[in-house]
């Protein structure tokens, strides 16, 4: 810090910006010698396409497992991708479903008035039977 007297306003600080440039100017020497010693990173080797041969992959639609129903009233229904199961179905199908699949990723989908009872039951199940991923999706409330 600097201080000078001024002519009206009696002393006056500023601030000494002569080291700070020098500090600059010695980082800029010294990140521009760093810079080319740098690595350049990873040789990466991107596949080439084949004219004329299309991808064989063809994508597995997701498994969506729904619980519908009222569980107050003790009549709530799984559902697989919008077809109606029973519970004691719901397992044995699953393992079915998921017996060619290597990717074990469903979902599940319950309503807000659906017991928790009767999600933990379906995930249960699904954990059973190999699914090692279960996502959570939110239903509308079920229309009484």
């Amino acid at each position: 810090m600097q201080s000078s007297l001024g002519h009206k306003a009696g002393i006056v600080a500023e601030l000494n910006v002569v080291p700070l440039i020098d500090i600059l100017l010695v980082l800029l020497v010294i990140f521009m010698v760093i810079t080319p010693l740098k690595s350049q990173g990873l040789s990466a080797r991107v596949p080439q396409s084949v004219a004329g041969k299309t991808s064989d992959f063809v994508p597995v639609p997701s498994v969506v497992v729904q619980i519908v129903g009222d569980s107050a009233a003790g009549t709530t229904q799984p559902r697989i991708n919008g077809e109606d199961v029973s519970w004691e179905v719901l397992g044995p199908r699953l393992a079915a479903i998921f017996a060619a699949r290597s990717e074990k990723v469903a979902f599940l989908a319950a309503a807000n008035d659906v017991m928790f009872m009767d999600v933990a039951r379906a995930m249960d199940l699904m954990r059973g039977v190999g699914i090692v991923q279960v996502g959570l999706l939110p239903l509308p409330s079920s229309p009484r």
